[in-house]
């Protein structure tokens, strides 16, 4: 029983079941999460919940009593249950909970093991932008935001256990540069396939359409040449489709070349998968701007295709991105030059002239890295983004931005140097084993609050990063991409104000480090959900700034 990790949806789900099970109608249990509350509860059902179901005000002893007694599997010791004007309340054990959670910090920086990954199957995430993108000055910034969530996506899902596989390949080595930059590996060839023959199939099989009224047959290899003038609205309607969210107005599509081309890379990726599973879903990325499009092309490959009736395309959609006040259009490429110069800026005004060579460009580069994809990320994938490029606080410890999760990274490095250091030197012991620290030394009120607003709650948020609503009707979904970089953010403020408050490595001295060690083994855990939570963005931690 005690080696099952604590769960904070355990706890809720075991809580919710004795009090339903007790005839308390309508009571749900609420998670504490802001330090005032959290000072004396850390579960509540509101008093006004009660009085539906006890009149009189009082809640029986025997459900609290079964509530004390409760020890299922994840859930966390219980030191406390009582009835107060706020309502009824539990309070945890605390060093108990401390003890099993920081004895081994590995099973809660993993996602929640659920069992709806397997019907996911694999997952073709489609960023469907990077077709039409020849070269990076075609990269537009709603371009790079959709290649910013796919790869994120592409992340959360595989610790899901889902089978991803990426499309297209990219072919350009400029915008392959400009992505690894950013730390977005997206796969890549050096020529682009040849899908003469799929194209082919394709043009044969659209002159014999009932839905196409013009067959060109001047196979001219000019992409903009339109091949065929297709009428869909008919076949929307023979298929039922409006009702799962198409567009209403969808009719005429002149397809040329380029659509053929990305329903070829569709199709050899689903006959590819279908070799490791018969389920099978799309996930098309795509910037609102070509979502019109994307309905076409779906649709386009549902005639074509008859095997793609069987299988599940879903349309993720990425709002616009928009500059405040820009002199002139802005790419991809100055919008990271911007962000780069910023930090470099920053940083020379915060540590002098050291700030030159090699070491230094990459951690300004890592450093624009985070900014980018903080920006692009901290906003839920359908809302627009507004980036102010004169905006300084990204440069600085602004508690917003992805440089002050850097930040408070490298303090946690730092920290970690300085023992390791010590230690070295025969200041401090070496490091006792985790299962042997005296865990109710941890009494600050901030320290209670990381462990359960955070690292407990942690493998939640990696499961609600990667749910997508798969097998929901309509063909757009949501998904929570914004989920990891508001924790990081929220992270690290309650970090950075408990650092600040509480010297963690105290003088040398024998009697402290009963202490000590316990405080650093918290921020052990800290340290390794925030490299965790980074590294599902492809963010590389600093260890000095």
């Amino acid at each position: 029983m005690e080696t099952e990790p604590v769960r904070i949806s355990e706890a809720l789900r075991a809580l919710g079941a004795a009090v339903q099970s007790s005839g308390v109608s309508g009571a749900v249990w609420f998670k504490e999460s802001s330090p005032r509350n959290l000072r004396s509860r850390d579960f509540l059902v509101p008093s006004g919940a009660l009085r539906k179901s006890f009149p009189d005000g009082e809640v029986p002893q025997d459900l609290v009593n079964k509530l004390m007694s409760l020890n299922s599997p994840g859930m966390p010791c219980i030191h406390n249950c009582l009835q107060n004007d706020a309502g009824l309340i539990i309070q945890l054990d605390r060093p108990a909970v401390f003890q099993r959670v920081l004895t081994d910090i590995s099973p809660y920086l993993k996602p929640v093991p659920l069992d709806l990954c397997s019907e996911h199957g694999t997952v073709i995430l489609n960023c469907t932008p990077l077709h039409s993108c020849k070269s990076l000055n075609e990269l537009k910034l709603s371009h790079l935001r959709a290649a910013l969530v796919a790869d994120h996506l592409t992340e959360v899902l595989r610790l899901r256990g889902v089978r991803v596989h990426l499309i297209p390949e990219v072919h350009s080595q400029e915008i392959k540069s400009f992505l690894h930059q950013l730390r977005i590996f997206w796969p890549s060839v050096s020529d682009i396939p040849s899908f003469r023959e799929t194209i082919s199939a394709f043009k044969t099989s659209l002159k014999e359409s009932v839905h196409t009224d013009y067959k060109d047959t001047d196979h001219s290899e000019d992409t903009e040449q339109i091949l065929f003038n297709m009428h869909l609205k008919s076949f929307v309607e023979e298929q039922n489709l409006a009702q799962q969210g198409y567009d209403p107005n969808l009719d005429a599509f002149l397809v040329n070349e380029e659509d053929l081309e990305q329903l070829a890379w569709v199709h050899k990726c689903v006959q590819e998968t279908h070799e490791e599973a018969a389920n099978c879903t799309i996930l098309h990325v795509v910037s609102c701007e070509e979502e019109f499009h994307q309905q076409k092309l779906d649709l386009l490959w549902r005639i074509l295709d008859p095997s793609a009736e069987g299988i599940t395309q879903k349309h993720l959609i990425c709002g616009q991105v928009k500059v405040l006040n820009p002199s002139s259009p802005i790419s991809c490429s100055q919008y990271f030059h911007i962000r780069k110069s910023q930090m470099q800026e920053a940083s020379v005004m915060k540590y002098g002239e050291s700030v030159q060579g090699n070491r230094w460009d990459e951690i300004i580069t890592c450093l624009a890295s985070a900014a980018v994809k903080f920006e692009m990320m901290s906003t839920a994938h359908r809302s627009q983004v507004t980036l102010d490029l004169e905006d300084s606080s990204i440069t600085t410890k602004g508690t917003k931005s992805g440089a002050f999760v850097m930040y408070n990274c490298a303090r946690l490095a730092t920290m970690f140097e300085s023992y390791t250091s010590a230690v070295q030197k025969g200041l401090y012991p070496e490091f006792p084993r985790a299962a042997e620290l005296n865990y109710s030394t941890l009494k600050e009120e901030g320290e209670w609050l990381l462990l359960f607003n955070y690292i407990m709650p942690f493998p939640e948020v990696l499961a609600q990063s990667a749910t997508i609503s798969l097998a929901s009707p309509g063909i757009r979904v949501t998904a929570n991409t914004e989920a990891i970089c508001k924790f990081l953010v929220k992270l690290s403020m309650d970090f950075s104000s408990y650092y600040n408050r509480v010297h963690i490595l105290g003088e040398p001295l024998p009697h402290l480090f009963g202490v000590m060690f316990p405080r650093l083994q918290l921020m052990r855990a800290i340290q390794s959900v925030l490299h965790s939570a980074l590294s599902t963005l492809h963010i590389l931690p600093l260890n000095q700034i």
